[in-house]
């Protein structure tokens, strides 16, 4: 199976060169440039690879399955077989593997569990500047490990991305920018109604759009409550009859979060059926590394939601904030990614010069105990030892060793103790660790694995 040429096949040599020539490189390419899935083959032939693998880190798990997918099925190949996948509750690797999609966490786990990466020789952080903590840590972790491997290549891609930054931590690398794919992409802003409810807004709008535009339709909203309330709104206006030259039946209702599963995802991501549209009610699950057939209208409310840690509660709580300027245009590009298309956006067009100009490090708003505890792992008691792009604040990391102390995960030096071992064989935050290991002790397993289950999954 091939492809059609992608913009960013014109730079796939300029990448193959630095690499050859250094071990870093910044790779920036806009949406629709086809980086995620055609600069890891490209890399296979390379003398310095060898017989080693390359690893692509994807930041969610429904990306990392689409781009495994999509390059496994160019190859003529299952997923498995030369192109692997590695994620929570979804592995699917073969001793033929060569290039294998993992998730950001993934990698944290791996790299602290091998720091020599041993049969790895490149690593490609993609969608970067969605900046998770996983992904800021991984670098970190990455770039500290050139101790152990400094054959070991590092390439760093991004839609969007203050890539000077980035080339510096990685040792003034060089940049390379690709073209993105020329669809144009009209916006239109609705503006805000002032005390309506989101889902109202959403509602009307994708009911204006679909009667003004052919094609299928993305639409960005903050959470599954609002996905959900939207949905049942879009249902009984369309069986009332209310909107006018619209048909429910040849109308496709679908949601996509991160509360579905892996299956539930995929068909969310396929192409709508013949004689229908499709309109995909999504969170930002939606706004890097997979493209939906047939889209060509995206709609976005300008919100998303955000962990933020809260220290007197010792909680990490979901906070509903405005997107920055590099988001939202993440998501309008979704509507040119296979034809021209139009983005609508619930707020007035001066408002936009009022957004962030990137998306705030997820490293900034976090609970830092588990980073801590990892670092302490790794051998360094104090995080600031590592090289980060933005790094943790001094506060946050006593607060969070001082959690860490409560907990007997590390003893005063920042040494991890036998308890600290424990907590870390379970991928739970550490509080989390340490009452399931409380509650086995006590034989009450089955209970507090339950709560953590709950706690844990925000769907």
């Amino acid at each position: 199976m091939t492809e059609a040429k992608l913009p960013v096949d014109d730079v796939l040599a300029d990448v193959r060169q630095a690499l050859a020539r250094g071990t870093s490189a910044v790779l920036v390419a806009p949406p629709g440039a086809g980086k995620t899935t055609r600069v890891p083959p490209a890399l296979l032939g390379e003398p310095w690879l060898g017989a080693n693998k390359i690893l692509l880190l994807e930041p969610r798990r429904l990306a990392a399955r689409a781009a495994a997918e999509r390059m496994a099925s160019l190859a003529g190949e299952k997923v498995g077989e030369s192109v692997g996948l590695r994620a929570r509750l979804d592995t699917r690797v073969g001793p033929k593997t060569r290039i294998e999609v993992i998730t950001e966490g993934v990698f944290s786990r791996l790299i602290l569990d091998d720091p020599a990466l041993t049969g790895v020789g490149a690593v490609i952080f993609d969608e970067f500047h969605e900046r998770s903590l996983d992904a800021d840590f991984g670098l970190a972790l990455a770039l500290d490990a050139r101790g152990l491997r400094e054959d070991l290549r590092l390439l760093v891609m991004s839609a969007t991305l203050d890539a000077a930054r980035v080339a510096t931590l990685l040792g003034n690398a060089p940049v390379i920018a690709s073209a993105g794919r020329a669809f144009p992409v009209e916006t239109r802003h609705l503006g805000r109604v002032p005390g309506a409810r989101i889902e109202a807004q959403m509602a009307d709008a994708i009911l204006r759009a679909l009667r003004a535009e052919p094609g299928s339709l993305l639409a960005f909203l903050p959470g599954q409550a609002e996905i959900r309330r939207t949905r049942e709104r879009l249902v009984e206006n369309l069986a009332a009859g209310l909107a006018e030259g619209l048909a429910d039946r040849a109308i496709d209702i679908v949601e996509l979060h991160g509360g579905l599963d892996g299956s539930a995802q995929s068909r969310a991501i396929q192409p709508a059926r013949a004689g229908q549209r499709k309109i995909v009610l999504a969170t930002a699950i939606a706004q890097t590394s997979i493209t939906i057939e047939g889209v060509r209208i995206v709609i976005d409310c300008g919100l998303e939601r955000v962990p933020r840690y809260e220290p007197g509660a010792g909680v990490t709580r979901l906070e509903t904030v405005r997107v920055s300027r590099a988001t939202a245009d993440q998501r309008r590009g979704r509507a040119g990614r296979t034809e021209p298309g139009v983005c609508y956006r619930l707020w007035d067009e001066p408002e936009s010069a009022g957004l962030p100009a990137f998306t705030s490090p997820e490293i900034h708003a976090a609970d830092l105990a588990g980073l801590v505890l990892d670092c302490a792992a790794w051998g360094v008691a104090d995080p600031l030892r590592l090289a980060w792009l933005d790094p943790p604040s001094e506060g946050a990391l006593s607060a969070a060793r001082a959690d860490l102390l409560s907990l007997e995960a590390i003893d005063g030096d920042g040494r991890l103790t036998a308890t600290g071992h424990r907590l870390r064989a379970l991928p739970l935050p550490p509080r989390l660790a340490r009452m399931l290991c409380l509650a086995a002790d006590q034989g009450a397993a089955d209970a507090a694995a339950d709560i953590a289950a709950v706690l844990v999954e925000r769907g």
